[in-house]
């Protein structure tokens, strides 16, 4: 027949131990790696999408409604412009005769000023936008991220500011 021994063994194999053990401490790591990575997607992805909208969609299209982040384009209207001592200015910006109060933590620098389309990003809370990020239509970063909105806004600011003038 054949030469297997298949008696059973008297002593355990030491030797088997201790790979368990070893391979425990890698798939720990795996999984919080794992997990950690899942939470940076999800907060960025979360970040990354803020709806846009025009000052006239809040309230009427999906995803323009309050206590959430969001970047609303407008006009900056003139004689609006109040930049307190604690660094926070405020304006109202317009976009098809609708009209939106707006706090910016900071000061928008750049060429921002009146008559100008600008989007902030922000959140808004008791009808009144609460900004921590402007951007200004004549920066490279306004337009590369706004191309398809920049003839409306153009033409919502002519609009705006000419009947201001008249």
């Amino acid at each position: 027949m054949s030469d297997m021994d298949l008696s059973p063994r008297s002593e355990p194999d030491t030797a088997a131990a201790p790979k368990r053990k070893r391979k425990l401490a890698p798939m720990l790591l795996l999984v919080v790696v794992l997990v950690a990575g899942g939470v940076i997607v999800t907060q960025f992805l979360n970040s990354a999408v803020d709806y846009f909208c025009n000052v006239d969609e809040v309230g009427v299209r999906d995803g323009c409604e309050q206590d959430q982040r969001i970047r609303l384009q407008g006009t900056v209207d003139p004689g609006t412009i109040d930049q307190s001592t604690t660094g926070i200015t405020a304006f109202t910006m317009t976009f098809n005769d609708a009209t939106i109060p707006v706090r910016y933590d900071g000061d928008p620098g750049g060429i921002f000023q009146e008559c100008i389309p600008v989007v902030v990003h922000g959140e808004i809370r008791d009808d009144v936008l609460y900004g921590d990020r402007v951007e200004v239509k004549h920066s490279d970063e306004y337009e590369a991220e706004n191309d398809d909105n920049l003839a409306a806004a153009d033409a919502q600011a002519e609009y705006e500011c000419d009947s201001v003038s008249a």
